[in-house]
């Protein structure tokens, strides 16, 4: 029930666009027990198909900026290797720690970014 309950809201966030391995990766390693490199291998198989819909749904929205398409899949293609070599290297802990640090990172620029424009 745990997996259903986590798949349809990561699917939910995945679809606005938002990124859906930003609850999918916390909740396998919280609640699941998945270690950090396992939660994030899943993420990335994952990933393909809700993807894949979200374009579908977006394109026919004419929500997709196709000029920046291009150089972000070919530069994210680059990143996307480097990553996971860099990630096999690392320990699951250290690795558990780094996304957590992101996290808390983009977190507060969001929260701080809120605050501006509140402010404005």
């Amino acid at each position: 029930m745990m997996y259903i309950l986590i798949g349809l809201l990561s699917g939910i966030i995945s679809g606005m666009g938002i990124g859906g391995g930003t609850l999918l990766i916390p909740a396998l390693t919280v609640f699941m027990k998945h270690s950090q490199i396992d939660a994030q291998m899943i993420n990335l198989i994952y990933f393909v198909p809700t993807a894949l819909f979200a374009v579908i749904f977006h394109l026919k929205n004419n929500n997709i900026e196709k000029k920046a398409v291009n150089k972000l899949v070919i530069y994210g293609i680059i990143g996307a290797v480097l990553g996971a070599s860099v990630a096999a290297c690392i320990d699951s802990n250290i690795l558990r720690r780094l996304f957590g640090l992101f996290l808390l990172i983009m977190g507060i620029k969001e929260f701080l970014k809120k605050a501006a424009h509140a402010k404005a």
